[in-house]
């Protein structure tokens, strides 16, 4: 019997995958590529190979390359925010964030890729209503979360802050590998976020008891 090592790719059998499971590996191969060779590396052959399928299947679920570059982007901070608790929905300080330095190490390529995008955007400015769309979901989503954590609120400026934060721990993690770094510099981020969420909740209490004397007075 020929040993499979022995066998040319070309001549392999490919996988035999269903739709869904279909795309899904393609836009995982995807973010594969780019995290190893930079989105010049981004072809439907190297997304196949990589995904160990056709390369006409890439054709059939996404129709441009252009199409999955978006897709896969999409996908990647879909992983991210349900990886990341960077909107756990309890309002709770101490949950926000949580899993930040456990995505990296368990997912790397999927952030590379973001980065690449993002500098790629800078050469090619096409790209960017997509990255900054599809990183609106990403601004909402600690806004959101924010916003129950703080009694007054976080506006653009603060969630902008705070994520800016969070993103160059993950930059820095994914570049020096050190994730303890990581867990300490988002506790003390943590802190800074109880300060504001006692002094917010002390303005709301000085402005209901300034209410309160005004009524009385009337």
């Amino acid at each position: 019997m020929t040993d499979s090592a022995d066998v040319p790719k070309s001549r392999r059998p490919r996988k035999r995958l269903h739709y869904g499971e279909g795309r899904e590996a393609l836009l995982n191969a995807a973010v594969h590529v780019v995290a190893r060779g930079g989105l010049r590396k981004l072809t439907y052959r190297a997304v196949a190979e990589e995904a160990g399928v056709t390369h006409g299947l890439v054709v059939h679920h996404f129709g441009s390359r252009d199409a999955l570059i978006e897709e896969a982007l999409a996908h990647t901070i879909r992983t991210s925010l349900d990886t990341s608790s960077l909107e756990p929905g309890t309002g709770k300080v101490a949950d926000f964030s949580t899993g930040l330095s456990d995505m990296v190490t368990a997912d790397p390529d999927t952030q590379a890729f973001q980065y690449e995008l993002l500098l790629e955007s800078r050469r090619r400015p096409e790209l960017l209503p997509q990255i900054r769309e599809l990183y609106d979901e990403y601004f909402d989503a600690a806004q959101r979360e924010l916003g129950r954590m703080l009694p007054a609120g976080a506006d653009k400026a603060l969630t902008r802050l705070v994520f800016a934060a969070l993103d160059g721990l993950v930059l820095h993690q994914l570049v020096f590998n050190e994730p303890e770094v990581t867990d300490r510099a988002v506790e003390e981020l943590r802190a800074l976020l109880r300060l504001l969420h006692a002094d917010g909740a002390g303005d709301a209490r000085q402005d209901g008891e300034e209410e309160a004397a005004g009524d009385a007075h009337a």
